[in-house]
């Protein structure tokens, strides 16, 4: 089995993990019906197709201009490409920029259909991010911990996230309540004596401490809640324009991930300021760059996050598509002085 054939199983043994969020699966995607016509996945697919066969997919026509004998030209071109890419693409993102970078130098209408072709992201929404995280704690950090992997459902918009980390971390797990330990090992037991009623009584007194026991990987492990706001962004609340696609921008980078998180204090609120890093990534560069955010420069006075806000402006992308934004906090202030 070829590269693309290794890579096409090991997406489709992701399952679930490919499938866009939303919608309905039998309409996914412009020229098929499944998760695995759509994305990076989609792409791998077809390449994998190509290679077999020669033949480019149905419907791609509709999408660009340039003949069915250019089309596979391209195909060529980008098989050999991801059979030299380490390592492959595996998102969306890393997809789009091999295509781009492959078809450099060939019509803008024919690289700006495939990429549609895919629903994979525009060159004007492609960002670069900075590498690593910091080799030393910045000024101002109080303490930093890793958390646990990230729930969907604990992402309420682009700028806040609850996580969970575990009471093995040494700087928790000298600071456990003595009756949220001793909760867990009745709830343990309770369990194991298939009395699960006593063991959610046991569990909510545990969640009512602000704790939470979480199956990891068949693993149970307890573990602290914190609510972060990250520290120098406002992102539209998600009933604001763009307010859903900030919270989606955000899932699409932290869901499932262990967090590094880097705290400078707490808000009014009870939530941790922070800096959030994800696969080495600082959550609040991709948020600006795309335009998911303002720098919220009240709270915030670094200039790297002012000039990734004014990059985002530049090139018109995300909210700043919009000639005059509505700013979150304006739009918090005029809710509560409606009130």
């Amino acid at each position: 089995m070829g590269l693309l054939g290794k890579f096409l199983r090991f997406l489709l043994e992701l399952g679930d993990c490919c499938k866009p969020t939303g919608g309905n699966s039998e309409s996914l995607g412009p020229h098929g019906v499944s998760a695995a016509t759509v994305g990076v996945s989609g792409l791998a697919h077809d390449l994998f197709n190509f290679e077999t066969t020669s033949q480019v997919p149905e419907g791609l026509s509709q999408h660009v201009v340039s003949s069915k004998k250019a089309q596979a030209n391209w195909y060529r071109k980008l098989v050999e490409t991801w059979r030299e890419a380490k390592p492959p693409p595996r998102t969306d993102e890393e997809a789009a920029t091999l295509v781009i970078q492959t078809l450099k130098g060939h019509k803008k209408a024919d690289v700006q259909g495939l990429l549609a072709f895919y629903g994979l992201p525009h060159p004007n929404t492609l960002v670069q991010v900075s590498a690593g995280v910091p080799t030393s704690l910045p000024q101002g950090v109080k303490f930093e911990f890793q958390t646990l992997p990230v729930d969907v459902k604990a992402i309420p918009d682009g700028d806040t996230v609850t996580v969970y980390v575990s009471t093995e971390d040494p700087r928790e797990s000298s600071c456990v309540p003595s009756d949220v330990k001793t909760a867990a090992i009745q709830r343990s037991k309770a369990r194991a004596k298939k009395n699960y009623t006593k063991a959610d009584e046991l569990h909510k007194k545990i969640i009512d401490a602000g704790y939470r026991v979480l199956n990891v990987q068949n693993q149970e492990i307890l573990a602290r809640k914190y609510r972060i706001r990250l520290r120098g962004i406002d992102s539209p609340e998600s009933s604001m324009p763009y307010g859903k696609e900030a919270k989606q921008e955000l899932v699409k980078l932290i869901e499932g991930k262990s967090l590094r998180v880097l705290v400078y204090g707490e808000d009014r609120y009870g939530r941790c300021v922070g800096d959030i890093y994800s696969n080495g990534i600082f959550a609040q560069e991709v948020m600006l760059k795309k335009g998911c955010a303002w720098h919220y420069t009240a709270y915030d006075q670094r200039s790297e996050l002012a000039r990734w806000e004014e990059e985002a402006r530049l090139k018109r992308v995300g909210l700043w598509a919009s000639s005059n934004p509505e700013k979150p906090w304006e739009w918090r202030k005029h809710r509560r002085e409606a009130r």
